[in-house]
């Protein structure tokens, strides 16, 4: 039986005036899910919201699964929700954004979807509820202008982000293993520039040990953990810069539980931020040789890794992001990139070694606060760019 003729991909004009045409069934998707209480802490609420996309993505003609995650140190997330539709090319493109905010339940009531001056605002408009929704009417718009020139194109929501993704994350890199491109929804800058790098970050803990004794009547005999935890302190704040772009911050001392007592414990906590991950891994490195050459005699350390999430390098995304500004320029949008400190979902993707890319939702600011907010004049813009993008990714 011979094969379908492959059409031609909607032009750049018919894929803005579609996605032009969908904004009123946008505002009301934003409205529905922004409504949905959904903060990482509530798994039945973030339940509540994956429901409500498996539901848009059965109607886009996705098959969808709902898959639970397991509860991490007691405590329970909501599951994630994976849409796949099957065309009749070769590249598998993934879509991701997270389903959770940061916002407690009874916000969406109390500070319910509301629009102003052509801006939205509500809990999670812009983080990343705009990019649920955007991530949606993308696989609307190119299914509606007929394209299925992909080989798999694969919707993913994510129910943990907001808190770094400790029971996602990995089925989120097992999803993203072998895509050809992976497109993290996270809201656009307020500039309007994607996300082309993503500091890597390690959760560290520095237990100290010592020797308790009475300090008044024979301190000698002590071992002070408190005074070995002070130079750790200074020792780790000394690593700051070391290497480029490289932060370590201490945020936690504690130490003793009496003031007559040498304290023979104390405990530091604190995070490393760093560009790449060789430098992520030499300062943890310099951490843990640090922690083995306590300078207070009979005093012991032991550094603890917590948690490590990889950088998202630019040799990552270099190749979307010059793709992208091809898909810009024909829609007649300039965008730019943007490296920061925070991470996302596409810090586990780009440790998979897939091609990925961040920013990529509508452009909004202030997230995580009351006053977050969402730019609804940048919307078709974004979602023609997103649809053009898979086109492009498509084509090889």
């Amino acid at each position: 039986m011979p094969s379908r003729t492959a059409a031609a991909p909607p032009t750049p004009a018919a894929l803005l005036a579609h996605a032009e045409a969908l904004m009123p069934r946008f505002r009301d998707d934003l409205r529905a899910l922004v409504g949905i209480d959904s903060g990482s802490a509530s798994p039945d609420g973030v339940d509540a919201a994956g429901a409500w996309c498996v539901e848009r993505l059965a109607a886009l003609g996705f098959g969808v699964e709902r898959m639970p995650t397991a509860p991490v140190d007691g405590t329970r997330y909501g599951g994630v929700v994976v849409g796949r539709k099957t065309g009749r090319g070769t590249k598998r493109i993934l879509l991701f954004a997270h389903l959770d905010t940061v916002f407690a339940d009874g916000t969406a009531a109390a500070r319910p979807y509301r629009e102003v001056d052509g801006r939205a605002f509500g809990p999670g408009v812009c983080d990343d509820k705009a990019g649920v929704v955007a991530a949606l009417h993308a696989a609307q718009l190119l299914g509606e202008t007929g394209f299925d020139d992909f080989g798999e194109l694969i919707v993913a929501f994510t129910p943990d982000e907001e808190v770094g993704s400790p029971a996602s994350g990995a089925m989120l890199a097992s999803l993203a293993a072998g895509v050809d491109a992976a497109l993290c929804l996270e809201g656009a800058r307020e500039n309007g520039d994607l996300v082309t790098a993503r500091k890597g970050v390690a959760d560290v803990r520095i237990r100290v040990r010592g020797r308790a004794a009475h300090a008044g009547v024979e301190p000698h005999r002590g071992r002070n953990a408190a005074v070995e935890a002070a130079h750790l302190l200074l020792d780790l704040q000394a690593l700051n810069d070391a290497r480029p772009g490289l932060t370590v911050n201490v945020g936690v001392v504690t130490a003793g539980e009496r003031p007559n007592v040498v304290p023979a414990a104390a405990e530091l906590s604190g995070e490393v931020r760093a560009v790449t991950l060789a430098d992520l891994e030499w300062a943890l490195a310099a951490i843990e040789a640090r922690a083995a050459a306590p300078v207070v005699e009979g005093v012991s350390c032991e550094a603890e890794r917590m948690a490590v999430c990889p950088p998202l390098e630019t040799s990552a995304t270099a190749d979307l992001f010059a793709a992208v500004e091809a898909v810009a320029a024909e829609l007649g949008l300039v965008v730019g990139g943007a490296a920061t400190g925070g991470v996302s979902d596409a810090n586990f993707v780009a440790a998979t070694g897939v091609p990925v890319l961040d920013g990529l939702g509508p452009v909004g600011g202030d997230d995580h606060a009351e006053s977050e907010w969402l730019d609804l004049t940048s919307v078709p813009g974004r979602v023609a760019m997103l649809a053009g993008l898979v086109i492009r990714v498509a084509a090889g």
